[in-house]
């Protein structure tokens, strides 16, 4: 967990429109961390259409108990869309991380005292067969990019908890 070697709480918000699995990404995130036993919270927010509209959620991680799961600045901002890197990028902390799925944002980020980390999550997703899965393309870009988290322990979560939600769908 090298992510955590200079802070002892990483904050993160992951966005997109609805329907792209931001919300799961961060359940996901959130899940292999209180694996890992560190203290996690997760908060979503989306707009009022259940698919195309805005969704957004905010993971925090930490060594400490977390006084809120309100993020002003986080740590690392997870864009799929370029509506989610315009708003999320001006509040991302200085020598922060940025992962953007640039088959979706067709723009340059516009700060240079953070880290970016590109990737064409929609590609990669549609080379693999399964062109659902740009969300875990991204977390998984994310997970190289910050080292918060053992891609293991992210993959052993991701059965389960894929398998839990299914569960309660069918």
């Amino acid at each position: 967990m090298k992510g955590f070697d200079l802070v002892s709480v990483y904050e993160v918000t992951i966005s997109g429109f609805g329907g792209q699995g931001v919300l799961f990404m961060g359940q996901l995130l959130a899940h292999a961390a209180n694996r890992a036993n560190l203290e996690t919270s997760w908060l979503p927010a989306y707009g009022p259409e259940m698919r195309g509209g805005t969704a957004n959620c905010m993971v925090v991680i930490s060594k400490e108990t977390i006084d809120s799961p309100f993020i002003l600045n986080p740590t690392a901002v997870i864009a799929m869309n370029k509506p989610s890197m315009e708003r999320f990028e001006p509040q991302l902390k200085e020598n922060g991380l940025l992962v953007l799925n640039v088959d979706m944002i067709n723009k340059e980020n516009s700060r240079g005292d953070v880290n970016v980390y590109k990737i064409q999550a929609d590609t990669i997703a549609g080379e693999l067969g399964e062109t659902k899965a740009a969300n875990m393309v991204a977390l998984g870009a994310f997970i190289r990019a910050s080292e918060i988290l053992d891609i293991d322990l992210v993959s052993y979560c991701l059965k389960y908890v894929f398998a839990e939600n299914k569960e309660t769908t069918d």
